[in-house]
């Protein structure tokens, strides 16, 4: 570990070394690049020079039980050592997972699309539930959450909707969110008080840049109409709604959140660009997903990957098996433990790819 501690140590010394040459200087998108890798290295070198540190101080105090015949000099330095050892064992693991590689997508922004599964009614109003759980969770970590789309269901909730989530690590914080969500509750429709089982299919995907993306203007066609909902006096007078669809690969866009038809058609290219670069990561992803034992990784929509049980007041995630007992504050957006449990096994494994862990 501490061999990769120094391969870092001296990457950042080169980085330092390029961030003060005016020839990188004048090149905006490279010294911007490069700063970014000195400030996320530089936590791993203070980390480096604070176990580098405290090894010598270990095995200093070892010296002195060699060497020292003095009691009380030694006792000293049983003491110490004790301490050392106890704050090393703590600090390791800590260490492990900032060697963990980063993921170059968890900056970007992410792009949420929640939609109605099985169940009827009741996995559209299963989808506003979740969506809400989201929306109170961005606001509480400090993350803007956009509405792009929308398709309201008949009894409540939503049929679908897609919304980005932008600030501090979006997609690093929300990527191990997709898959199928399944709920088991009473419907409200139900008069018998039977438990009903329905699902929603949470899909996040990274939001792609023009650079990820080339699209050929050829390959897209564009179809306006009327938005539906509040927006102003001229919501259903002027066609600001658009559709895209790009024909090699038949997918399909639409946005109607902007006022203007120009908006909309931004607002739409860019999703488009998101899903096509989502198609090709997951293709990149493939192989490295299936040397995982674990799940988190696959993002693969069909997979069942968490169950909401309203009677039993629990959430259990099948890809770590883990279960919370408490779903009202769940549903209210206190999801980081769940969050935070699943990156955790995620880096495991990572680390065992990696090397450092064995």
């Amino acid at each position: 570990m501490l061999d990769k501690l120094r391969a870092i140590k001296d990457r950042w010394d080169d980085v330092e070394r390029l961030i003060s040459d005016p020839k990188v200087i004048s090149d905006m998108k490279q010294f911007t690049k490069l700063n970014k890798e000195y400030k996320d290295l530089k936590v791993i070198v203070n980390a480096y020079h604070e176990y580098k540190n405290l090894l010598e101080n270990i095995e200093s105090a070892k010296a002195v039980l060699m060497t020292e015949k003095d009691e009380e000099f030694r006792s000293m330095a049983k003491a110490e050592l004790e301490e050392l050892n106890s704050r090393k064992e703590k600090i390791e693991p800590e260490i492990r997972n900032l060697l963990v590689p980063k993921d170059p997508e968890d900056s970007k922004n992410a792009i949420v699309e929640l939609r109605a599964g099985t169940g009827g009614d009741e996995a559209s109003i299963f989808a506003g539930d979740l969506f809400r759980m989201y929306s109170k969770y961005c606001d509480n970590k400090g993350l803007k959450l956009e509405v792009i789309d929308s398709s309201a269901g008949t009894a409540g909730g939503y049929k679908e909707i897609i919304f980005e989530v932008s600030g501090e690590n979006p997609y690093g914080t929300l990527k191990f969110e997709s898959g199928v969500h399944r709920v088991q509750r009473v419907p409200q429709t139900e008069t018998q008080g039977r438990v009903h089982t329905s699902a929603a299919t949470v899909i996040v995907m990274p939001e792609a840049e023009e650079v990820d993306v080339v699209l050929n203007p050829a390959d897209i066609e564009m179809q306006t109409s009327r938005s539906g909902g509040a927006g102003g006096q001229n919501v259903n007078k002027v066609e600001t709604k658009v559709q895209l669809t790009h024909k090699p690969s038949g997918l399909v866009v639409v946005c109607q959140v902007e006022r203007s038809q120009l908006g909309n058609r931004e607002r739409a290219m860019n999703m488009l660009r998101t899903k096509l670069y989502e198609l090709e990561l997951a293709k990149h992803n493939e192989a490295a997903s299936k040397r995982r034992k674990t799940m988190v990784a696959t993002g693969d929509r069909s997979e069942k990957v968490r169950t909401y049980n309203y009677p039993q007041s629990r959430i259990t995630d099948h890809r770590i098996n883990m279960t919370i007992h408490n779903l009202p504050n769940f549903m209210n957006g206190d999801i980081q433990e769940m969050i935070d449990a699943l990156q955790l096994a995620e880096n495991a494994e990572r680390l065992k790819e990696g090397g450092i862990l064995a």
